[in-house]
């Protein structure tokens, strides 16, 4: 079990990328949560699981909903802290 962070960069709030992560995330078993930052333009993923879901999600981070525009993402792998029970959109 790993952590994967990351940080999904461009039109990605607004456009159902929370829902769309939640559902994607959830769907492989993964744990954690997907919440906007504050900066207006981006969204911070955290996950759990296996590492073969994990590379799975993020790959389809770098893709994401119909409106969605990605620009970048910036992504770290830790150990995995077990501290969620499901995968969320945190508000």
């Amino acid at each position: 079990m790993r952590r994967l962070r990351a940080l999904v960069t461009g039109r990605v709030q607004g456009v159902g990328f929370r829902e769309y992560v939640r559902y994607e995330a959830s769907a492989r078993g993964l744990t954690g949560y997907v919440r906007n930052c504050d900066d207006g333009r981006s969204v911070e993923v955290v996950a759990e699981g296996a590492d073969e879901a994990l590379q799975a999600l993020l790959e389809v981070l770098h893709v994401g909903p119909r409106f969605a525009r990605i620009a970048h993402v910036d992504s770290e792998y830790s150990e995995a802290g077990g501290g969620f029970a499901r995968f969320s959109v945190e508000y």
